[in-house]
């Protein structure tokens, strides 16, 4: 058997290049995808799932299965990419590649728009340089569900090194068919520029800064603004494989570029995407950093207000109760999740929501893939400010006057070795604290993590992080003012080291 290492978190399979994220176990996991395809009685491409989605779509089954795939801009993805083509088209299975890099959002529009067995990206989100991944996008265009990924570990776990190894040569499966070179941008143009009000973003003129973060969205977020009339300047646009040896995120820790080209240029707008473009940040014109919570629920009330558009709501246990007051002074009904945005994503596919999203900068809306887009969440806050004629600040101000102000926070605490993590997981199973921060807790919510909610709606959430390498324990924080923010965030703290 090969090296068991292969384990799918919230976002995929994820690794350090070199170690295990090595040529070996990219052609393991892609044979396993492509037994998954051939053999799964749900999610194959005969499988009922399948049919029943393409019958939906009043498409034909296919005779082959085919698979989409993609890759980010980090070291050595492209040829990751190549290897995993050639392992799945040894497999039978014919696979289109991308040209160049692309984004996730692209790759996922362009599984559903082909109706393909589903997409394998070379990624890895957040992650430092050093690290690479492998996600699996079904043909539903979404994250994979748990029981996709399960049957995938399992398949890569019975494959020997001999079997692992093999491979169609990447010229020979381009001259017999078995791989096609496609490019993803125009289909994925056409799909944003539907969602998108083109002419109400061109008379506003706009002027705005894009930060791909040395990322796939380089050849995409800068092309889709100008189309759109927006004079755009741009940062770290070229590809850089150490990422200038921070990771290629979206946290406020990683605005400062894109904060000093909008104050020194007088830009309307600083809009940032993290390496695979899943995720997005925003700067306000004055630089202030826009918490993804605050634009959930502001792109929740542009939609509806400005657009007319109606639909559920979904939201992560951890997201803000900003978006459900704003569903509810619109009469919409907010349906809540486990972190991950598969969770959400399955919701979206149902065509009743409006919109999806969590508060790690993810988010989807309806009539699009049910896949995280951060390229499609900064055009629409461009779309926003453009109708409503005014600063994201200003914005905020006018719905502070409806809702309450809610103040949010996520850290990240690593936790000594020395620390058991899983001792302090089942202490606060067996033994939670019912008072937090000298107030009595109403309700423990346990739908994934601890959520510890008061009565006046102020909440503190603990959950051992289910992507990171270290021992890592996510903290949230809503509250309603700042004094309860950070006793808050000290109960958090003290909390996630054992402390209560």
């Amino acid at each position: 058997m090969a090296n068991n290492s292969i384990r799918f978190g919230t976002s995929g399979w994820r690794a350090v290049i070199a170690d295990d994220f090595n040529t070996l176990n990219v052609k393991r996991v892609s044979h396993a995808i492509a037994r998954h395809i051939k053999e799964n009685k749900d999610y194959g491409f005969k499988g009922e799932e399948f049919l029943l989605d393409l019958k939906n779509k009043g498409r034909k089954a296919p005779t082959n299965p085919n698979v989409v795939i993609g890759f980010d801009t980090r070291y050595l993805s492209e040829q990751f990419a190549h290897e995993a083509a050639e392992a799945i088209a040894d497999d039978g299975v014919t696979v289109c590649v991308s040209k160049t890099e692309a984004p996730i959002p692209a790759l996922a529009w362009e599984v559903h728009r082909t109706a393909a067995s589903g997409g394998l990206m070379i990624a890895a989100g957040n992650e430092p340089s050093y690290v690479s991944g492998i996600k699996w996008i079904p043909f539903w265009g979404g994250p994979a569900l748990q029981d996709i990924t399960a049957d995938i570990e399992a398949k890569a776990q019975a494959f020997t090194i001999a079997d692992s190894e093999k491979g169609m040569p990447f010229d020979e499966a381009r001259e017999t068919g078995m791989v096609k070179m496609t490019d993803f941008r125009d289909p994925y143009f056409d799909q944003i520029f539907s969602l998108i009000d083109r002419q109400t973003i061109k008379k506003a003129n706009l002027k705005i800064a894009v930060d791909p973060n040395h990322g796939a969205a380089r050849t995409y977020m800068r092309d889709l603004l100008e189309k759109a009339g927006v004079k755009v300047i741009g940062l770290r646009e070229n590809r850089d494989v150490l990422f200038d040896g921070r990771r290629p995120d979206t946290s406020p820790a990683n605005m400062a570029g894109v904060q000093e080209a909008v104050k020194k240029n007088k830009l309307n707008l600083g809009l940032v995407c993290n390496c695979d473009a899943d995720r997005y940040g925003i700067v306000d014109s004055d630089g202030t950093w826009i918490m993804p919570n605050q634009i959930l629920a502001m792109i929740l009330e542009h939609l509806v207000k400005n657009k007319g558009m109606k639909g559920k709501v979904a939201r992560t246990v951890m997201t803000s109760h900003f978006v459900d007051s704003v569903a509810k002074s619109y009469g919409l009904e907010v349906r809540q999740t486990p972190v991950g945005f598969k969770h959400i994503g399955n919701l979206m596919r149902s065509g009743q929501y409006l919109i999806g999203g969590e508060e790690s900068s993810g988010l989807t809306i309806m009539g699009h893939t049910p896949e995280r887009d951060g390229i499609l969440a900064c055009l629409l806050v461009a779309e926003m400010i453009a109708y409503e004629k005014k600063p994201l600040r200003k914005i905020l101000e006018g719905m502070a006057k409806k809702h309450k102000t809610f103040m949010t926070e996520r850290l990240d605490i690593t936790v000594p070795d020395e620390i058991n993590m899983f001792d302090v997981v089942e202490k606060l199973e067996n033994r939670p604290p019912l008072s937090i921060a000298g107030r009595s807790v109403w309700r423990i919510d346990t739908m994934d993590g601890f959520k510890f909610i008061m009565r006046d709606g102020t909440w503190l959430g603990l959950r051992p992080s289910g992507t990171a390498h270290k021992q890592v324990m996510r903290i949230y924080i809503e509250a309603f003012s700042k004094k309860d923010q950070e006793a808050l965030r000290k109960a958090g703290q003290d909390i996630a080291f054992g402390k209560f």
